[in-house]
């Protein structure tokens, strides 16, 4: 009987899926992103909390796929166990680099930390909050998988930490070469459809690191797509079964719809922006992991 193709351990169908709305979503925003912000945006005290921290869920697959390539690389001999803890704490570094880079201006600010006037200990304080934040995964997931395929686990592990540096670093070049005003500084002129481009109207390298020019594509969509991964993770626990893969596939849609919602509910982003940011990143996902699976799946024959 012919096994039947997946696609980050879910059916080819599910990645068409994907891919159909996101195309959809760029058709609809391409005629009408203004229109549509106009309509949804709205900041709210709960859609700034979300943005600031929804990114966690995502920021957990890092030290998780670290936890993976540990428990793989140490089930093939003590040899190798020096490069397990290696990249078990390159997982966890990411997680903590990214979520304090991203999002570290809040929580200094919950700390009460201003730069050049507190204490730095208290910057200190607050990069050990996400320290602490993400302390628990490694354990978790090494419990879980099943290390009697430390092939597959190397290659889940290492997949989603290539893929999540690849599409991070793409997105930040695309983001150059769009240089899309946001619609956050739109809204300060007086007449915010002077400056608002589609798109596909592209002025490469206009942004520099002004901010209010980074629009296009999504980046914080770049991260909540990693969720996509989530069945991937699931298909190498001990306890594996296809309705958990499809449950994690689930929650990981319904994640990725909420995160785009609030995109453009805290005025940050356009429609075109959110699917165009959540297309390119599972693209990048579903191809790396292909080729890492489809090789470790070829060792299994």
């Amino acid at each position: 009987m012919m096994k039947k193709k997946t696609i980050m351990a879910m059916p080819a169908a599910c990645f068409w899926g994907v891919v159909s709305v996101c195309v959809l979503g760029i058709i609809i925003g391409s005629f009408c992103d203004f229109n549509i912000n106009q309509t949804l945006a709205n900041k709210t005290d709960i859609g700034s909390f979300f943005a600031t921290y929804g990114s966690y869920f995502s920021y957990c697959l890092y030290p998780a796929a670290g936890a993976c390539l540990f428990a793989g690389l140490k089930a093939k001999g003590d040899r190798y166990k020096p490069l397990a803890w290696v990249l078990m704490v390159v997982g966890y570094y990411l997680a903590v680099y990214y979520s304090n880079s991203y999002n570290g201006k809040a929580v200094r600010a919950l700390f009460g930390y201003t730069a050049g006037e507190s204490s730095p200990w208290l910057s200190v304080l607050s990069w050990l909050f996400w320290v602490v934040l993400y302390a628990w995964v490694p354990f978790v997931v090494v419990k879980l998988v099943d290390k009697k395929n430390p092939d597959m686990l190397i290659a889940v592990g290492a997949a989603i930490l290539v893929a999540g540096i690849c599409a991070d670093n793409v997105n930040l070049w695309l983001k150059q070469v769009g240089s899309r005003p946001r619609y956050k500084y739109l809204i300060t002129l007086d007449d915010p459809m002077s400056q608002f481009r589609n798109w596909w109207e592209m002025s490469p390298n206009f942004a520099g690191s002004n901010d209010s020019f980074k629009s296009w594509p999504s980046g914080n969509m770049t991260i909540a797509c990693m969720m996509f991964s989530l069945p991937m993770l699931t298909n190498v626990f001990k306890k594996k079964s296809t309705v958990l893969n499809i449950i994690a596939f689930v929650l990981a849609a319904a994640f990725v719809v909420l995160y785009g919602y609030n995109r453009i509910h805290m005025t940050n982003h356009f429609l075109s922006d959110v699917c165009f940011g959540t297309l390119i990143t599972y693209l990048i996902f579903s191809v790396i992991s292909w080729a890492f699976i489809r090789s470790a799946e070829k060792k299994l024959k």
